[in-house]
């Protein structure tokens, strides 16, 4: 039997979850369909042994539509703020260095190097164009300040933030507020100031935060509020469009659901699942969805729960964590001091570190032994922050495929993609691959088509 939704939502990450949630608070029916076994793909938290691990983002930056969706799934009140001023830190030369986060501090740290200070100046006074051709992180902070800079704080923050690599991450995607500075006002540094004057009138400004439970409270709220419109365990196979005798688009869609094959027919689809997976699905639209999707790749990443007693560090855990520039050897990427910035992360007396290995520069190392990872990760936090016993707790989550990369080349997937939409109206696609990783991103552009769909509805 065949069974008709208006709309049909292929993936429970954030990205579909909030556009089913955003649909049907519209009065537009749609059901989601989930292949694992729960929603909220890499968004996961529990609780193991009094510590409460997360095994994806940390926490996010809660920008003003995400505070509004909490709002109305009437979570807010279990909203927690990092402390806005923690600092964070890079690690140079064997020692944790604060990073200056403005051009005063920047000038006035003794972390980077007299060239690295006239080129930011220059970049402050002088006025320069971007190129017109894809330019890498890498290149791009070559050319306007310099390798050291690249080294000790863009290489982190690249890792920190895509688990990427700088020689081949894009910066017109991966960074495009950097981009649109130079390119606006001729320097990055009198770019950005200037945008960050437009926002200054903003009622609320992001501010890095997650729930007193965890990041998974989002997925619970979006999951409850949909109900019996989310099914998990049910993967999608194969798309087929046929033509109603109204002449109105009809896609059918093939799911497999408890081994047996379902068929499932709908007027719009909103496939909201890694680029991979859509492309499996829609190979049998357009094989030239292909070209567009097929180049986008994840980096592999292994986060790393350590527990420790709070006695056994000789660091203050002051502050946020640190990042590891790749010029230091070390396999770790970073590590995020969790019980630092929020309550009730570890049990009285202990604390809870988070590190991250493997990324873009170093995928094998996600696919080590577990008692590899977390031996060769306590060894590098000990050297580091003094830690003087072994942790009294660990746990290990490996995703192979984690972060989207925007590398080279991913602005004319991306061209490719919206042409090949344009012909298929009644399909869209949604995601972290799309425009940006970050949790409010992926918030944010699933309400535009959430939106852009009811627009259309009630033109008809």
């Amino acid at each position: 039997m065949t069974v008709h939704v208006p709309t049909l939502v292929v993936g429970a990450g954030i990205s579909g979850l909030v556009c089913a949630y955003a649909l049907r608070k519209a009065g537009i029916g749609a059901q989601v369909i989930e292949c694992s076994a729960t929603p909220g793909g890499v968004i996961r938290s529990e609780r193991h042994e009094g510590y409460l691990l997360e095994f994806g983002p940390q926490s996010f930056s809660a920008t003003s539509a995400l505070l509004t969706l909490c709002r109305e799934l009437h979570i807010d009140d279990q909203l927690l703020q990092a402390p806005p001023a923690a600092p964070r830190y890079v690690l140079v030369k064997g020692t944790l260095r604060p990073v200056p986060l403005s051009p005063p501090a920047f000038i006035a740290s003794s972390l980077f190097g007299l060239l690295s200070k006239l080129r930011v100046m220059r970049d402050i006074l002088g006025r320069s164009t971007p190129p017109q051709s894809d330019e890498s992180v890498a290149a791009f902070t070559r050319r306007k300040f310099s390798s050291e800079v690249l080294d000790k704080l863009v290489g982190p923050f690249v890792s920190g933030i895509y688990a990427g690599d700088p020689e081949k991450l894009s910066l017109r995607s991966a960074f495009p507020q950097l981009y649109e500075a130079e390119k606006s006002a001729g320097s990055v540094i009198r770019g950005l100031l200037l945008s960050a004057r437009k926002r200054a009138g903003s009622a609320e400004k992001p501010t890095l935060q997650t729930f007193r439970e965890g990041n998974q409270t989002l997925i619970q709220a979006l999951a409850g509020n949909l109900g019996g419109n989310l099914r998990c365990g049910i993967t999608g196979q194969s798309i087929r469009l046929t033509t109603a005798p109204s002449d109105t688009t009809i896609l059918e869609v093939t799911v497999l659901a408890a081994g047996r094959e379902e068929a499932l027919t709908t007027n719009r689809l909103i496939i909201a699942t890694p680029a991979q997976q859509a492309t499996i699905l829609l190979r049998d639209v357009d094989p030239r969805f292909e070209s567009a999707l097929s180049p986008i790749v994840y980096a592999p990443v292994a986060v790393i729960s350590l527990g420790y007693p709070k006695t056994a560090i000789q660091h203050s855990l002051e502050g946020f964590g640190f990042l590891v520039p790749r010029s230091s050897g070390l396999t770790i990427l970073g590590a995020v001091w969790n019980s630092s910035l929020f309550p009730n992360r570890a049990p009285d007396g202990q604390v809870l570190l988070t590190s991250f290995v493997g990324g873009a520069t170093d995928p094998s190392a996600v696919s080590l032994p577990e008692s590899e990872i977390v031996s060769t990760v306590h060894r590098e936090l000990a050297s580091i922050l003094g830690i003087s016993q072994p942790p009294s707790f660990s746990h290990v989550q490996a995703w192979q495929r984690s972060i989207p990369q925007y590398n080279l080349g991913h602005i004319q997937y991306m061209n490719q993609l919206a042409q090949m939409q344009s012909k298929y109206p009644s399909i869209r696609l949604i995601g972290n691959y799309l425009r940006g990783p970050a949790l409010g991103a992926c918030v944010e552009q699933a309400l535009t088509v959430a939106q852009e769909a009811v627009k259309r509805d009630r033109a008809t």
